[in-house]
């Protein structure tokens, strides 16, 4: 026994050693670092700079080295900020600091004793109020742990003293809070809220005035609102959240996250704990998850709300173009934002789409435009939101995916009123089908997707005639479509162009089905579309092309679909009865 206790205080002494070795080469690489960055020997003081990142060392201790000398951190800053060669590494050392700070300010234990020690001497209290306003939202949960457990009633007054004096970054978790059943806990956390005098806590203050059951806490809540703005008491409460929501949607400077970590946290209340959590979420889209967090809480207060449900929707769309993965508490198999779009219907999607417009945000109005092409009929299409017409101003966007995408929607609805930007549908439909690729900008496989569906929109119009969207400007667009390299987009062309009554149009179709280098399927949809022309707008070929379709027709080594294509076509031109008597007796002397 003896033995086995000789050999573990060894180790811990060993263990111990080794530490404090640890320490001071840590210590004695951070004071070099800074000797030969003083002296300018930047060579020099790289090295011991990529010594100490590649030694792993404890954030704690590293912070503790820059705490113990300011002047050093601040040449670090210095350097990081002014020096090209060492800013990098300087960069780095600087993340090692600001994980040790985090890890300080967010270690339970910690907070945990300078909430009790709020409830020791006055110098102590102090000490303890700007330790925890240092943790900041993290001391909330433990704040509130406190104060809902009956053994520390005696804790209760100090904490509630010091729960305002942690400051904005308080606001998130208290208002997570406030569906607590704990009516002592909620008292204090609404007149908390009223002391720290932000707004964001308005729409759930102004929602108890609203909502709760108990006269105490709405007059609380009202006071409350009061202290932080007066003139928000004349808003209901979805207005309020609606605003919190602009707020977060605009990146409003004073809801950012804390800056010394790369994630943000999102706090809830668990009912069954009955205390805060928080989940971590990316900050590339917690304006945007907070954004909803605040619109969903407007809906709350009064469904129907829609400016909150529009702007839900925006956010929604915004935070999926990072392509980061949704957060855990969305669960699995949560609905993409398209499926809400398409389901919220037009009137809302068009104030999505407004404010898109008025942003610039070509992802968001592209989401917004092409839910209203999935589900939107005529007059939903022309909805009118106060003095525009969002999808008709998407049709000037400056984003060509909007502008096409806008075209695409208008003309697939087959407009039956006057449209007076009918000309910018349609030119917007045939830049669609011509507008080349760029690895950058417009890569192949998208401009291939729109050009394809601008093809059929305008296919879809021309076979119904519409007279309101005049496809013939479209007309030298479309020719030239039939000599693009996609045999897809040739094809649409043809088939557009047979509705269109100009000799140009009927002449182009008979030229694609005519050109040898045309492959044979390619040619035998010319030719399906050449007998659509003639029976739509009579013959208007030259007599040359008729001359080469007949030969065609004559031709015994022609391939055999192809010469029937042709001979469906020349029937369909209904030309005087000569050819196909000289047909029959060329025929007959074989």
């Amino acid at each position: 026994m003896k033995c086995k206790v000789l050999v573990l205080l060894g180790c811990l002494f060993f263990s111990t050693l080794v530490s404090a070795q640890l320490e001071q080469k840590l210590s004695d690489d951070w004071n070099d670092f800074l000797h030969y960055t003083v002296i300018g020997r930047f060579d020099l003081a790289a090295g011991f700079a990529q010594k100490i990142i590649g030694s792993n060392p404890d954030p704690l201790e590293l912070l503790k080295l820059s705490e113990e000398n300011p002047r050093g951190y601040a040449i670090l800053v210095k350097v990081h900020a002014g020096n090209p060669d060492l800013a990098p590494l300087a960069g780095k050392i600087l993340e090692i600091i600001e994980k040790g700070r985090f890890a300080r300010r967010t270690d339970s234990e910690i907070i945990i004793a300078e909430i009790k020690r709020l409830s020791s001497t006055v110098r102590g209290k102090y000490t303890a109020i700007e330790r925890l306003r240092n943790a900041g939202e993290y001391a909330i949960p433990y704040m509130l742990d406190a104060m809902a457990d009956q053994q520390r009633k005696a804790e209760f007054p100090n904490i509630t003293t010091a729960l305002p004096e942690i400051g904005r970054f308080a606001v998130r978790p208290l208002t997570a809070s406030l569906v607590t059943d704990n009516l002592l806990v909620k008292t204090e956390v609404i007149k908390a809220l009223g002391k720290i005098g932000y707004p964001e806590a308005l729409g759930y203050l102004k929602y108890i005035v609203e909502k709760d059951s108990s006269a105490q806490l709405r007059q609380l809540a009202s006071e409350s609102i009061n202290q932080i703005d007066s003139a928000a008491s004349g808003k209901t409460a979805a207005e309020l959240f609606c605003q919190n929501a602009e707020n977060y949607y605009y990146k409003a400077e004073s809801l950012a996250p804390a800056s010394d970590v790369n994630f943000a946290n999102i706090w809830f209340w668990d009912k069954d704990s009955a205390r805060l959590t928080r989940e971590q979420v990316s900050k590339a889209y917690f304006n945007e998850m907070m954004t909803m967090r605040s619109c969903e809480w407007s809906v709350r207060a009064d469904p129907d709300f829609g400016e909150a449900i529009s702007l839900w929707i925006a956010a929604f769309f915004r935070a999926q173009d990072t392509g980061i993965a949704w957060p855990k508490y969305f669960g699995s198999g949560h609905p993409d934002p398209m499926t809400y779009a398409v389901t919220a219907g037009a009137e809302y999607l068009h104030g999505t789409l407004g404010r898109a417009i008025k942003d610039r945000d070509a992802v968001v109005a592209l989401g917004a435009v092409e839910a209203l092409g999935r589900n939107a009929g005529e007059k939903s299409l022309m909805y009118r939101l106060k003095t525009s017409q969002p999808l008709i101003d998407a049709l000037t966007f400056d984003d060509r995916a909007v502008r096409f995408s806008a075209a695409i929607a208008i003309a697939r609805a087959g407009p039956t009123e006057q449209l007076a930007q009918s000309v910018l549908v349609v030119n917007n439909l045939a830049e669609a089908i011509s507008a080349p690729a760029d690895a950058n900008n417009w890569p192949k496989y998208t401009a291939d997707i729109y050009a394809i569906r601008s093809c059929d929109a305008m296919f879809r119009l021309a076979q119904t005639r519409n007279k309101v969207i005049d496809l013939s400007t479209a007309l030298p667009s479309l020719i030239s479509a039939t000599a693009d390299e996609r045999n897809e987009i040739k094809i649409f062309a043809a088939q557009i162009l047979a509705y269109l009554s100009s000799p140009d149009a009927q002449r182009a179709i008979a030229d694609m089905a005519l050109k040898e280098d045309n492959e044979i399927e390619v040619r035998i949809a010319a030719f399906d579309a050449l007998s659509v022309s003639a029976k739509v707008n009579a013959n208007i070929l030259l007599d040359e092309q008729i001359n080469q379709i007949y030969s065609i027709v004559q031709s015994t080594t022609a391939d055999t679909e192809l010469r029937s294509g042709a001979a469906a076509a020349f029937g369909s031109l209904n030309l005087p009865s000569r050819k196909v008597k000289d047909l029959i007796l060329y025929q007959s002397k074989t």
